[in-house]
């Protein structure tokens, strides 16, 4: 059987290389120019990217037998055949998945940055309210340390009980203070307001203290509390450095009373000598015995005006 007696060659049959051949070129094949080169071979060459999906061609439904429908006519579309992508449920093309997966499957959101933003600020926020919380709380101890030290003046903020305050008998009890004339005196001590400056009762002052043996006694009533304490003694002298010994209840102590001229003051003036100074003394509960005395080795040109304590 021949070509020419099997009407038109089908493409299984077609050669693309007939024209080379006696006999393709005995049945009519000729070079290729958009076809397989044999007459009336079916054409099947199409661009990349071309396809219409759609109903077939008119003329592809009507051609005769043997003849080649035209191309270039799928332009209806056919109501029994749509892509799968345009169906409900179908499969998405490539270019879908990229724009609705993204990279790295995720949605096209990508890293969420949103959320480590919102995590970190959150951090920030726990920690600067923690921060406040102990600051607050360190200035309320703070404040409260400062009202209970409020509460008790220093050593250096109290202040020498009036005479009036000891005698009147205040809601606060004090503690005792004497002035010179209510001291006991040994022999040859006597009281003389000579000279002005004297804080005692009446500007009275203790003096012919300048001796080998002098001593005067104060019993100190109304301690009620063992502890240590402090002996304040306001004293004159005429410009000279001036020591006595202490004793308290009966017990000389290690340390003089330091009466020295502490404002480098002219020798010799009496009105512009007076000073204090203090000494500390263990007392015990209740009643106790505190004496200045001039030793053997004490320089004691001096005269007594007030004692007194401080805890």
């Amino acid at each position: 059987m021949t070509p020419g007696n099997n009407g038109a060659s089908t493409p299984e049959d077609d050669d693309p290389f007939g024209y080379l051949y006696a006999d393709g070129q005995a049945n009519g094949a000729q070079p290729p120019s958009g076809g397989y080169g044999y007459p009336n071979s079916v054409n099947r060459v199409r661009a990349v990217g071309t396809r219409q999906y759609g109903q077939p061609p008119q003329s592809a439904q009507t051609a005769p037998y043997g003849q080649v429908p035209q191309q270039g006519t799928y332009s209806q579309p056919n109501a029994h055949y749509a892509a799968p992508e345009t169906l409900p449920g179908g499969a998405t093309t490539a270019q879908q998945q990229m724009h609705s997966g993204g990279v790295g499957g995720r949605g096209g959101r990508g890293p969420n940055h949103k959320g480590l933003l919102i995590g970190a600020i959150a951090v920030v926020a726990a920690v600067v309210v923690g921060i406040g919380v102990a600051m607050l709380g360190g200035d309320k101890d703070k404040d409260k340390a400062s009202d209970e030290v409020g509460t008790n003046p220093t050593q250096s903020q109290d202040s020498k009980p009036s005479p009036s305050a000891s005698k009147g008998g205040s809601a606060q009890k004090d503690l005792p203070e004497v002035d010179a004339k209510a001291l006991r005196l040994s022999p040859g001590l006597t009281t003389a307001s000579d000279f002005k400056g004297a804080k005692a009762d009446g500007g009275v002052y203790v003096t012919g203290f300048n001796q080998v043996g002098a001593k005067v006694t104060w019993t100190v009533d109304g301690i009620e509390k063992a502890g240590s304490y402090r002996l304040y003694v306001r004293y004159g002298i005429p410009g000279v450095d001036a020591n006595a010994t202490l004793l308290v209840n009966g017990d000389a102590q290690d340390r003089p009373v330091n009466m020295k001229n502490f404002g480098g003051l002219p020798k010799g003036d009496w009105e512009k000598g007076w000073q204090e100074t203090w000494s500390n003394v263990n007392l015990t509960e209740g009643t106790n015995t505190i004496e200045i005395a001039c030793n053997e080795g004490n320089q004691c040109d001096a005269v007594l005006d007030q004692l007194w304590l401080k805890k």
